[in-house]
């Protein structure tokens, strides 16, 4: 593993609001913002060269254990967005991964999700090498507080 700078542990993914993720007002429906950070999450894994789908190949889950989200602006239909994804390690077993979901330079929403690492027997085990030794690099250069939040 290479000591990749702690700014490239910063994933940005754009998605734009659906017609079917909002009410009638064309406001975005809370729970969209967790689908959201998910992509975020699953772009972010991508990125290491460790998707999901090979995490859960080689006996690695990544259930969700805990989940925050603040809401401070309402999405609207046709809006862009980005989703600002970065992540924590917590434990060799539990990966906290923050997000914050932005409109143009306007932060709408910033949440947080934690995961433990669990075998195939749904047993905790460790997080992946990789992924441990990615996030303990970005947390040595960013120094003793860790990453920035986003």
């Amino acid at each position: 593993m290479t000591n990749a700078p702690a700014a490239s542990l910063l994933r940005r993914t754009r998605v734009r609001v659906r017609y079917a993720e909002t009410d009638r007002m064309g406001v975005v429906y809370y729970a969209n913002y967790f689908v959201w950070f998910e992509i975020g999450r699953t772009d972010w894994l991508r990125d290491t060269g460790h998707s999901y789908r090979a995490m859960e190949e080689d006996g690695v889950q990544l259930p969700v254990i805990e989940a925050h989200c603040e809401y401070r602006r309402a999405a609207k239909y046709d809006d862009d967005l980005e989703i600002r994804t970065r992540a924590t390690l917590l434990t060799p077993v539990r990966i906290r991964f923050d997000y914050e979901i932005v409109r143009e330079d306007e932060t709408l929403v910033v949440g947080h999700t934690i995961h433990a690492a669990l075998d195939s027997r749904g047993r905790p085990c460790r997080l992946p090498p990789r992924i441990r030794e990615m996030i303990g690099n970005a947390t040595d250069l960013a120094g003793p507080e860790g990453p920035a939040l986003l």
